[in-house]
């Protein structure tokens, strides 16, 4: 069974993305530089939450992570393009 330790290592360095804007977007941000990713796929599940809690995570998607992740790379030289590997 998942213990709160599991969770919290998940929480830092693994795959919860977990927080306020800001703090997803530093994570994803180091992901994506430590993997030298040129894109980013982020499946979330929050049926749970209440419908408008939905909508606003959504928007905070949009509207504040992934410009925050654009601007935290964009001194970032393009380490991986479309269709090929990594040096």
């Amino acid at each position: 069974a998942p213990t709160r330790a599991h969770y919290e290592v998940e929480l830092a360095d693994g795959a919860l993305y977990v927080g306020s804007p800001q703090t997803v977007a530093r994570k994803i941000a180091r992901t994506a530089r430590d993997l030298r990713l040129s894109r980013f796929d982020l499946k979330y599940d929050i049926m749970h939450l209440p419908r408008q809690a939905r909508a606003r995570t959504i928007e905070l998607l949009g509207s504040e992570v992934a410009p925050r992740v654009r601007e935290l790379l964009s001194d970032e030289p393009a380490r991986v393009r479309p269709g090929t590997a990594p040096k």
